[in-house]
């Protein structure tokens, strides 16, 4: 059981992550990363793959301030940095939809709101995943 401290933990800490949506080139650039989550990209390759005209010390901020913000791990490969994300693609929607249903007092009502939204192809697999006990 959690106590009433370390529930409000929870909620600012999900708070925390709802504030840290991403700008058009961050997700861009999180876009990239994700296509291989377990690979070390350089701020080159990166750029590469954004097909966007962005230069190189742009990318670079963009990178360094997605690592300081706790998205991306980072390690130094040759003189340059390399980064992956710390989160998956469904991990990180995830944190983002737990940050939202936790702005609500009301988690129920607002879990049936948003299921009412899926397309009946997305609440079919959720209810199979639901009644087979799958776990992430």
């Amino acid at each position: 059981m959690v106590s009433m401290t370390g529930q409000k933990q929870i909620a600012d800490s999900y708070k925390a992550a709802g504030r840290r949506r991403f700008g058009p080139r961050q997700r861009a650039a999180m876009s990239v990363l994700w296509e291989e989550p377990h690979r070390f990209l350089t701020v080159r390759q990166v750029g590469e793959r954004l097909n966007a005209e962005l230069a190189y010390t742009t990318v670079m901020t963009l990178l360094s301030r997605l690592y300081d913000k706790g998205h991306l791990e980072r390690r130094l490969e040759g003189r340059a940095w390399a980064y992956r994300p710390v989160l998956s693609r469904g991990e990180h929607a995830a944190r983002a939809m737990a940050a939202a249903l936790h702005d609500t007092d009301d988690h129920a009502d607002a879990l049936l709101r948003f299921i009412a939204h899926l397309t009946p192809e997305e609440q079919q697999a959720l209810r199979r995943r639901l009644s087979e006990g799958e776990a992430p």
